[in-house]
């Protein structure tokens, strides 16, 4: 069978791109042939892929992404695919991958009502109306109970037409046998004596995962503490900023910005916690994976798998509206006390070995392919 895949960008270290790239990978092993249709691929194309980028310009991007439809849907009237599965939102799909929130809710309760006048505007809520509208046949893959409850309020959409997923933390996440190894190695490598203790942020987009609440946290320290502590960011976006605001708050010698790193579960095991003070996250895939590895994690309630964290007892979650001297606070807690961390890790370890956290790609090809076979 032939299946067509939909998605603007592709790039290694988005959360969205690794879940897609897991599922198309599923349905190939299964024996179905992978064709994408992206405007941007960055990095390696897996053997057998059939990559497209779509040659279409404009200078917004809701015009871009309505050039990008009308090429896509002109080209398979000429190839046509059995199905076609978007991991953003777009007239005419099959299966739709619901990794981004309702644009409709952020829409209204963020932004004023003059913005609902904007071609902008009209671009996204119509093509989420596509996807969600009662009439519209598109099954829809769904990881966000909450943002489930969003689509269906704004539009209506029947609940069968919705198929909850259960996270799907890649196998390498877990911690291995070797794992204090692999902790040792790591720490060698960023110049970390024993006692010193280690933040990881991870994830693009630094502004909306708040790592300027982070570096906020971290300045606010006891002394003792923020002299024993260094924070590492790693992602694909603009460092400049944030190590300008490192410096302003007396951090610069104590964080690390390296960008988006392939070795990611080394940085899991080498740490000493995460933090994930997000301001918008539908679920916040970082947080389980940080869960099997055994990493205390320090996340904000608005995060999707925030849930997982608390019903673990593997750190701590930030209520919500977000009080910055909540997240001070927590963060002083977490690195004071060592006895707690310990405990929290061994309680993801436990949540990690009887929970299945790792499952999506294989439920979402079981939709993809569905009736199919």
């Amino acid at each position: 069978m032939q299946l067509a895949f939909c998605l603007y960008k592709y790039f290694p270290f988005g959360g969205l791109q690794r879940d897609f790239l897991r599922i198309a990978l599923t349905c190939q092993a299964r024996g179905h042939a992978i064709r994408v249709y992206v405007l941007e691929w960055q990095g390696e194309i897996p053997p057998g892929f059939d990559v497209i980028r779509v040659p279409v310009k404009a200078f917004a991007n809701h015009r871009r992404y309505a050039k990008f439809t009308d090429w896509v849907r002109a080209d398979l009237q000429r190839k046509p695919a059995d199905r076609v599965i978007g991991f953003n939102k777009m007239p005419g799909l099959d299966v739709y991958y619901a990794a981004d929130p309702c644009f409709e809710d952020k829409a209204r309760k963020l932004r004023k009502p003059l913005y609902r006048l904007s071609p902008r505007y009209r671009h996204f809520s119509a093509y989420e109306r596509a996807v969600f509208a009662p009439e519209v046949h598109t099954e829809i893959l769904t990881i966000s109970p909450a943002q489930q409850a969003l689509f269906a309020k704004y539009y209506g959409t029947p609940q069968r037409r919705f198929h909850p997923l259960p996270p799907g933390i890649a196998p390498d996440r877990r911690a291995p046998a070797n794992a204090a190894e692999i902790r040792a190695d790591l720490r060698r490598e960023f110049g970390l004596a024993d006692d010193d203790l280690l933040i990881v942020q991870i994830g693009s987009d630094f502004p909306r995962k708040g790592l300027d609440r982070t570096l906020l946290a971290m300045a606010a320290l006891p002394e003792p503490i923020k002299h024993r502590t260094q924070l590492i960011a790693l992602g694909a976006d603009d460092p400049k900023p944030f190590m300008e605001r490192a410096r302003t708050l007396g951090l610069a010698e104590r964080v690390s910005l390296p960008g988006g790193r392939s070795d990611v579960p080394r940085f899991l095991l080498g740490a000493d916690l995460l933090t994930h003070p997000a301001r918008h996250e539908n679920t916040g895939t970082v947080l389980l994976e940080a869960l099997v590895a055994g990493l205390p994690a320090l996340v904000s309630a608005v995060c999707g798998y925030a849930h997982y964290i608390s019903e673990a007892a593997a750190g701590l979650v930030v209520s919500e509206p977000f009080q910055q001297h909540e997240l001070d606070a927590a963060l002083a807690t977490m690195l004071a006390d060592a006895t707690a961390r310990a405990r929290w890790q061994r309680n993801a370890l436990a949540f990690a070995d009887s929970h299945d956290l790792y499952s999506l790609p294989e439920r979402a090809a079981d939709v993809i392919l569905a009736g199919r076979q």
